[in-house]
């Protein structure tokens, strides 16, 4: 079977990236360094990274959605993702210092927003598009 590697296009930081990445996510290593391209592994995702220069940004369509167990890790990769620039949106999105999009999302919230009662369903996903750090408040909507 072919393998599928995400490929992510840097302005000029690529290694930067790397390292950050990898000192972020347990489980993680660098595999290939060079001022051109990164080979990382982020809990057994392989991902490329280059430094291509300044004509693609990245943007909301693609993202990276990290599923966590509880207020702990949500705060872990909320705080360490926003960090040195990374800027905080709605419903637990966050676009990180190199212009990454990441969803810090519980695991609890998929349950909520799609219980079998529609009417506490709703009230969660209403809910969930006003807020910024999803875990912390998800329980009082519910």
């Amino acid at each position: 079977m072919p393998s599928i590697t995400p490929f992510l296009w840097f302005d000029n930081s690529v290694q930067e990236a790397a390292k950050f990445y990898t000192s972020v996510f347990s489980d993680s290593k660098l595999i290939t360094d060079s001022s051109f391209i990164c080979e990382i592994e982020l809990q057994g995702q392989k991902f490329s990274l280059l430094n291509g220069g300044a004509y693609d940004k990245f943007n909301d369509a693609i993202s990276w959605v990290i599923s966590t167990k509880d207020q702990a890790e949500t705060d872990y990769y909320w705080e360490k993702l926003l960090a040195d620039g990374g800027k905080a949106k709605q419903c637990g999105w966050l676009t990180d210092k190199f212009g990454m999009t990441r969803q810090v999302v519980p695991k609890r919230l998929m349950e909520l927003m799609t219980d079998k009662n529609s009417v506490k369903a709703g009230r969660v996903r209403g809910a969930m598009m006003k807020l910024g750090n999803l875990y912390r408040d998800l329980e009082a909507v519910s």
